[in-house]
C-alpha cells in the first residue's frame, strides 16, 4: 500500500494540570508503533484476508435465536407470576371489603329480578339507592311503602347520620323505630335503601353508584319507586296515569307552600281529585302514598282543614300504610 505522509507536524503540547487526563482512543494498543510508518504489502494483505475467511463467523443466528427464546420465556414466566400475585391481592381486598360491608350492614347484594313487558321491553335489574334527607322533612313515604308492599315487595331501609347533623331529633328516631318494626322478607324481590340524615335543603335520591345524578323531592322518589316496585303499583299503563301524576304534582306544590292559606288551597285541589275510594281508582296507588306522606309532614293541616271525603280516605289509607 502507499505510505502516507504526516500532514500535521509533531508539536510538543503542554496540557494544563487543572484538568483530568483522558486516554487518547485514537492511539493503537502499542504506543511505540507510529501510525505514519504502518505499511502492508499486497501479499500480506491477501494472506490476512484468506485467514479471516477460514475463521467461522462469531454471530451464530441459531444460538442467538435460542437466547432470545430463553429470555422471552423467562419474561413470560415472570409476568404470569406477577399476575397471579396481583389476583391474590385483589381477592384478599375483595374479602376485606366484604367484611366491611357486612359489618356496616349496607351495600349488600339485592335479589335481582328481570321481567319482560307485553311490548317487549325488559326490566332493568334494580340497584341499591341512597337517599339524603333532613330530619325536619322525614320521608314518611318510605314507611308507607314498606307497610303497603309488605306482602309484595321488601323495602329494606338502613339509616345513618351524616357529620353535618349533631342530632336528628325525636321525630326522626321514632321514624327509625317504626321502620325497624316492619319485618324484612328476603324471599321477596327487594331493594336496599340507605337513608342518610343530612343537613340538606331538599330530599335527594341517588340511584346509580357510578353516576351522581340525584332525583330531588319525595314525590319524584315515589314516582321512581312506583316504576321499579311491584307491578300492582306501576301506573304507567293505567288509564289513570295522568291523574296520578297530577295528584303527585299537587303534593309537590303542597310541600312547598309557605303559608297556611296556600296549604289549604292545595288541600281543596286534592279533594277535587278524589273521585273514588282512592286517588288512583278503587285500589290504592302511589298517589295515595304521596298524599298521605305529605299530610303527615305538614302538622299545621288539621282535621278541620280536611273535607269529609278526605277524612274518610285517610282512614282507609291508614289501614294499609299503618302510619
Amino acid at each position: 500500500m502507499y505510505e502516507l505522509k504526516t500532514l500535521l507536524p509533531q508539536f510538543d503540547i503542554k496540557l494544563p494540570t487543572c484538568m483530568y487526563n483522558l486516554k487518547n482512543v485514537s492511539l493503537s494498543a502499542d504506543p511505540t508503533t507510529s501510525t505514519s510508518s504502518v505499511s502492508c504489502s499486497a501479499s500480506e494483505f491477501s494472506s490476512s484476508i484468506n485467514l479471516r475467511k477460514s475463521i467461522p463467523c462469531a454471530l451464530d443466528l441459531d444460538f442467538l435465536g435460542r437466547q432470545i427464546q430463553h429470555l422471552l420465556k423467562d419474561e413470560t414466566v415472570s409476568v404470569v407470576i406477577r399476575q397471579d400475585k396481583i389476583i391474590q391481592q385483589l381477592q384478599g381486598l375483595k374479602t376485606q371489603l366484604g367484611k366491611i360491608r357486612a359489618g356496616l350492614g349496607i351495600c349488600g347484594k339485592t335479589v335481582q329480578h328481570s321481567t319482560a313487558f307485553q311490548d317487549g321491553r325488559k326490566e332493568v335489574s334494580l340497584q341499591d339507592i341512597v337517599i339524603n334527607g333532613h330530619p325536619n322533612f322525614i320521608p314518611y313515604a318510605l314507611l308507607a311503602l314498606k307497610n303497603a308492599w309488605r306482602d309484595l315487595y321488601t323495602v329494606n331501609v338502613k339509616t345513618f347520620i351524616h357529620s353535618t347533623m349533631a342530632d336528628i331529633g325525636p321525630a326522626a328516631r321514632k321514624f327509625e323505630a317504626e321502620m325497624d318494626k316492619i319485618p324484612v322478607n328476603n324471599a321477596l324481590p327487594n331493594i336496599n335503601v340507605t337513608l342518610i340524615w343530612k343537613n340538606c335543603e331538599h330530599m335527594e335520591m341517588i340511584s346509580s353508584p357510578t353516576m351522581y345524578v340525584p332525583i330531588y323531592g319525595e314525590v319524584n322518589v315515589i314516582r321512581y319507586l312506583g316504576r321499579v316496585g311491584p307491578t300492582e303499583y306501576r301506573y304507567e299503563g293505567s288509564p289513570l296515569c295522568n291523574e296520578i301524576d297530577l295528584v303527585l304534582d299537587i303534593c309537590y306544590q303542597l310541600l312547598r307552600c309557605s303559608t297556611h292559606k296556600a296549604q289549604v288551597a292545595m288541600v281543596r285541589l286534592l279533594d277535587k281529585r278524589l273521585k273514588q275510594q282512592y286517588f288512583g281508582g278503587s285500589q290504592m296507588s302511589v298517589a295515595d302514598i304521596g298524599v298521605h306522606s305529605s299530610l303527615i309532614r305538614i302538622p299545621t293541616i288539621t282535621d278541620k282543614d280536611l273535607t269529609p271525603a278526605l277524612l274518610a280516605w285517610r282512614k282507609r289509607a291508614k289501614l294499609v300504610t299503618q302510619i
